[in-house]
């Protein structure tokens, strides 16, 4: 598993979702949970991570996605 996007942002992570959804890339969100330990606050970024083979092809998708949001 590799990390594709890392986030505070819920809107973001769920259109990155749907984009890879919709391209038939499997990703989860790591560190959902953690919210409840900062007191559901959003200081803790969530984590987009998918398979090792796909993460490339899933950076190159949420970058054109996502209007340059990702780092090169």
């Amino acid at each position: 598993m590799q990390p594709i996007l890392k986030t505070n942002d819920p809107v973001r992570l769920q259109y990155a979702q749907a984009l890879l959804r919709d391209a038939g890339i499997a990703a989860f969100v790591f560190d959902a949970e953690a919210s409840v330990m900062d007191g559901s606050s959003g200081m803790l970024p969530r984590r987009l991570m998918t398979g090792d083979a796909d993460a490339a092809a899933a950076i190159a998708l949420l970058r054109d996605g996502l209007d340059g949001y990702l780092p090169p």
